[in-house]
């Protein structure tokens, strides 16, 4: 799981690159070495804004860990109140990434330099100063991940194929920003 999760990361770096450079052609091809490089960073930038909001998960379902809030005991309680805070911190973790990883993805698959994918600072400034295109990539980025999980149980499609289109939808939304500190001679 680690390994193939980190290639599609690196996948995704590719195919946001290729989709700047070749608008209107399929997706790139699979070429480990550059892929795993790239996942490797991206996962580690994932690690990196998801850890706050992962060591606040036990402490936030102690804190709503209540028998009278829940209406249950014992094993189910525990669940509900895990549940319940994993729910309350998606929303945040959600917001920060989307904020953040867009333009930052955007940045490292034009220069494949580790440190623009880590400047959040740069990736706040580019929101601002194109807010309307980030929220249009945001608004693609969003619905493609709900139809790539909504393949599971509706369409009967599969996690893989979900997923794997929403990969690709989300490096052609994201290839469509232009985020600040990157130019086409950078490469």
């Amino acid at each position: 799981m680690p390994v193939t999760f980190v290639l599609v990361l690196g996948y995704a770096v590719d195919a946001t690159d290729h989709a700047s450079e070749h608008r209107g052609q399929g997706p790139p091809p699979w070429r480990l070495r550059r892929i795993y490089a790239a996942g490797q960073w991206m996962a580690l930038a994932l690690a990196l804004l998801s850890a706050p909001f992962a060591l606040a998960l036990v402490p936030l379902a102690n804190a709503i860990h209540s028998p009278g809030l829940w209406h249950s005991a014992g094993a189910l309680l525990d669940f509900e109140a895990l549940v319940g805070a994993a729910l309350l911190l998606a929303l945040p973790w959600g917001i920060v990434l989307l904020l953040l990883m867009p333009h930052a993805t955007a940045r490292f698959a034009t220069t494949r330099q580790a440190r623009h994918l880590f400047d959040f600072p740069a990736s706040l400034r580019s929101v601002r100063r194109d807010f309307a295109s980030w929220n249009i990539a945001v608004a693609a980025i969003v619905t493609a991940w709900a139809l790539g999980v909504a393949c599971v149980g509706l369409l009967c499609v599969g996690l893989v194929p979900g997923i794997f289109y929403a990969i690709l939808v989300s490096a052609h939304a994201t290839a469509t920003l232009h985020p600040e500190g990157t130019d086409s001679s950078s490469r």
